[in-house]
């Protein structure tokens, strides 16, 4: 049996953070993943799917400029684009592996499993660690219908050598809207199945139901209220039945994708073997980030049960936090503060802080700012049909509690509303600033 003073299972943000740190402070290190080295934002997520989207942000601005200094429209190679794809992700596990090993961090390819309470079973070898770190991120949500064998993940979108000629998505959120959004423009006709009354429900309805309007624009079919019960495969397509106020309909794609969500992928660890409490939501931890039953437990990304959203960055910060932890003992605590959330569409959608219905739900005196921008000149000059925003101040002080977009360059302004949410600044401080014109960020000033 090999001893550690840490081991790491899953090599995505988190577990390359973790392990990396705690091996420069001279810790005996090891960490594992049966996927290839590099996680889900790097390898089938985040990374390679703004690759994709890059390019449909070509061809929308050249697309919305048709007759106003552009001619000729330019089209989608999707061979080409994958192979532009690939030329990022393929070097991915080569480049986190040397970096492991040059921090002396020693790297093994198999899943692992619990058997005791800190002991672990790696293929052929036995495991044991003073400290373990679970980092094994998320996967897809089970449809749990007849036929989701049928069924391809986001994983298989980012990897397709050919676009099919439709595609139905099943689930109606931010990966759907993504991947639909890509598919529409590379040509595909798609459809959307959402058995929710909207789409987006983590959004701001308003913003979310102007991302409706501008995906339908796009010849994208979204069917509300429809829950997929059965997938079913016929020689040259896949039929989907949903069901809608009682009634079965069926709907017909070259292929289907699962897009109901993520859940942590923490299954086939075994967790009861070391007495690990767990939920739906992944490793429960305190302050810490450590297993509030097994103190040789600790739990980062999305696996752990914390307040952080499931995204890369907050993976990062949770990494840092653990490896602080183990090396200097339980001093540090995270505080997520404001996240920002985005959907990668075109127009994207943004938000940060408080929704409207979660300041009612506090019951908070805030003013509401809820306006369609797109007759200003930053929306007009790329003349793009949606822009609007929504933020949400505290009444009296006007200290900033939430904002929310829509429109072009929505992506990076979110992460300007972020930090004045997070610095404590209220609406005249963002009013008095003196911008850089006219840049997206100039607009900050008539949202507040």
């Amino acid at each position: 049996m090999q001893h550690f003073d840490v081991f790491v299972i899953g090599a995505g943000m988190a577990g390359i953070t973790a392990a990396n740190k705690c091996a420069s402070a001279g810790l005996s290190v090891g960490v594992t993943d049966a996927l290839p080295f590099g996680g889900t934002c790097a390898q089938r997520g985040c990374d390679p799917k703004k690759v994709l989207v890059s390019a449909t942000e070509a061809l929308n601005i050249a697309e919305n400029l048709q007759g106003k200094g552009i001619t000729g429209k330019p089209e989608i190679n999707w061979s080409d684009l994958m192979r532009f794809k690939n030329t990022f992700t393929d070097p991915m596990p080569a480049k986190v592996e040397k970096g492991f090993q040059k921090n002396g961090v020693k790297t093994f390819h198999k899943q692992a499993y619990f058997i005791g309470k800190h002991k672990l079973q790696i293929g052929e070898q036995q495991i044991e660690a003073d400290k373990i770190v679970i980092a094994t991120g998320a996967k897809p949500r089970p449809l749990g219908i007849p036929g989701a064998e049928h069924a391809m993940t986001s994983t298989d979108f980012l990897n397709l050598n050919e676009l099919p000629d439709s595609i139905l998505f099943i689930g109606g959120g931010y990966i759907a809207f993504e991947f639909a959004h890509i598919a529409a423009r590379a040509g595909a006709k798609v459809t959307i199945l959402h058995r929710g009354e909207r789409p987006l429900e983590n959004f701001d309805p308003d913003i979310a139901e102007n991302l409706k309007k501008a995906t339908e624009g796009l010849s994208v079919q979204i069917h509300l209220e429809t829950e997929a019960m059965e997938i079913q495969k016929g020689d040259n397509k896949m039929v989907v039945i949903g069901r809608k106020d009682g009634r079965d309909l069926s709907y017909e794609a070259e292929a289907v994708f699962n897009a109901s969500g993520r859940i942590p992928a923490i299954d086939d660890l075994v967790l009861d073997n070391a007495g690990i409490t767990h939920n739906k939501k992944g490793i429960r931890v305190d302050q810490y980030l450590q297993s509030i039953s097994n103190r040789h437990i600790y739990a980062a990304g999305d696996s752990a049960d914390s307040e952080g959203l499931p995204l890369t960055p907050v993976a990062v910060s949770d990494g840092h936090v653990v490896a602080s932890n183990i090396i200097n003992g339980n001093t540090r605590t995270i505080d997520y503060g404001a996240i920002p959330s985005v959907v990668f569409t075109i127009p994207a959608i943004a938000g940060v802080g408080l929704t409207e219905k979660e300041a009612e739900q506090k019951n908070m005196e805030v003013s509401v700012n809820y306006q369609d921008a797109s007759s200003w000149f930053n929306a007009k000059r790329l003349n793009e049909k949606y822009y609007a925003f929504k933020t949400i101040s505290a009444k009296n002080s006007g200290k900033i509690l939430g904002a929310h977009l829509i429109g072009p360059e929505a992506t990076e302004t979110i992460n300007l509303f972020a930090m004045a949410i997070n610095a404590g600044l209220k609406t005249k401080d963002l009013k008095s600033m003196i911008y850089a014109y006219p840049a997206f960020g100039s607009d900050l000033s008539y949202m507040v």
